[in-house]
């Protein structure tokens, strides 16, 4: 019974290893361009974050640096914040006029 549950355990750590496979240079492309793309969204609306500069910036380093994992996460982070950033720009266009005084 103990082997059997063992060899379970092996199996399913097995397969949750091969599961986090290792980000590639292609699925960076890929989450940059779409980080990239929020981000000049953002930049239509007026309303760019710092942190989303440095995010990106981050994301690049580590790609060049060939650490793939780190880069697909910080270009994942920066379109995070740029779609936030969308939000709150879209969110302002009109709530300004609750502070007007009437």
């Amino acid at each position: 019974m103990r082997m059997r549950i063992c060899l379970a355990v092996t199996c399913w750590l097995f397969c949750v290893c091969a599961a986090q496979a290792a980000s590639t240079e292609a699925d960076f492309k890929t989450a940059l361009t779409a980080a990239e793309a929020a981000e000049q969204d953002a930049g239509a609306l007026k309303n760019q974050w710092i942190p989303t500069e440095q995010a990106l910036a981050a994301a690049k380093k580590a790609a060049a640096a060939g650490d793939f994992d780190t880069a697909v996460a910080q270009a994942k982070e920066a379109e995070a914040l740029a779609k936030a950033s969308i939000v709150q720009a879209k969110e302002q266009q009109t709530a300004w006029k609750a502070g007007v005084i009437r």
